[in-house]
C-alpha cells in the first residue's frame, strides 16, 4: 500500500509515470486504455495524490497541501483544469474529506456544466463546440457522480438518461467505465421522480 512517504518521495523526485501507476493500482482506471495520456501528468496527479491522502486521512500532511497547491495554481481562468476529464478529478480531489479550498470547487463544478452538450455528455476536448464523449462523460460521472454538489450544478439526470439509452452501443472500455461509474450514479428514488418530473414539464408538446 503507497504510503505518505512513498508518495512524497515520488514526487520530489519528479518520477512521476512511477507514482501514477502506484495511485491508480487497483483502482478502475488501472485497467482502462485511454486515460494514461490525460491523467499521467502533473496535475492529475497531483489529484490521484490528494484523493489517496484523504483515504488514507492524512489531509492534514504537508504533502498534502503541497499537491493541493499544484492542483489549485492549475486551475484556469475558466474555472476549469483543460480538458473535462481531468477537470473532474481535480474537483473530486477538492470535494474530499480535507475540502474548504474556498471557491475553486464550485468554479470547477461550473465549468464542467457550461461544457455539458444538450445530451447530457461532456466532450473530451475543453471546447464547448466539441461534440460529446462517452468515454470521457463515463469518466467524469464515475469521478463525481455520487457528490450531490456535482448533481447540483450539472444536468445529472439528462446524463444517466444518455447512458440508461445508449448502453448497449458503447465500446468496450466505454462500457467497463460506466459500469463502475453507474455503482456511484444511483439515484435515489426521489430523485428519479423529480428528473422524471422535469423532463415531463420540459418535453415538447406532441
Amino acid at each position: 500500500m503507497i504510503t505518505v512517504r512513498h508518495i512524497e518521495r515520488l514526487f520530489s523526485h519528479h518520477q512521476h509515470p512511477r507514482l501514477y501507476r502506484e495511485l491508480i493500482a487497483g483502482r478502475p482506471e488501472a485497467s482502462l486504455g485511454g486515460v494514461e495520456a490525460v491523467l499521467a501528468r502533473v496535475v492529475p496527479i497531483a489529484a490521484l495524490g490528494m484523493i489517496r491522502l484523504d483515504e488514507l486521512s492524512q489531509s492534514h500532511t504537508s504533502m498534502y497541501r503541497r499537491l493541493l497547491n499544484v492542483v489549485l495554481t492549475a486551475q484556469q481562468p475558466d474555472g476549469g483544469w483543460g480538458d473535462a476529464m481531468t477537470t473532474a478529478l481535480a474537483v473530486r480531489a477538492l470535494l474530499g474529506d480535507g475540502g474548504g479550498h474556498g471557491a475553486a470547487p464550485d468554479r470547477g463544478l461550473a465549468h464542467l456544466a457550461g461544457l455539458q452538450k444538450e445530451d447530457g455528455l461532456w466532450p473530451r476536448e475543453t471546447l464547448r463546440r466539441m461534440p460529446g464523449d462517452a468515454f470521457a462523460s463515463a469518466f467524469v460521472l464515475m469521478q463525481l457522480g455520487d457528490r450531490a454538489a456535482f448533481r447540483r450544478a450539472v444536468r445529472f439526470g439528462d446524463a444517466i438518461a444518455w447512458f440508461t439509452a445508449n448502453q448497449r452501443q458503447l465500446d468496450d472500455p466505454t462500457r467497463r467505465l460506466w459500469a463502475h461509474a453507474a455503482v456511484r450514479c444511483r439515484m435515489s428514488p426521489a430523485e428519479r421522480h423529480d428528473h422524471e418530473s422535469l423532463w415531463r414539464s420540459t418535453r415538447p408538446a406532441a
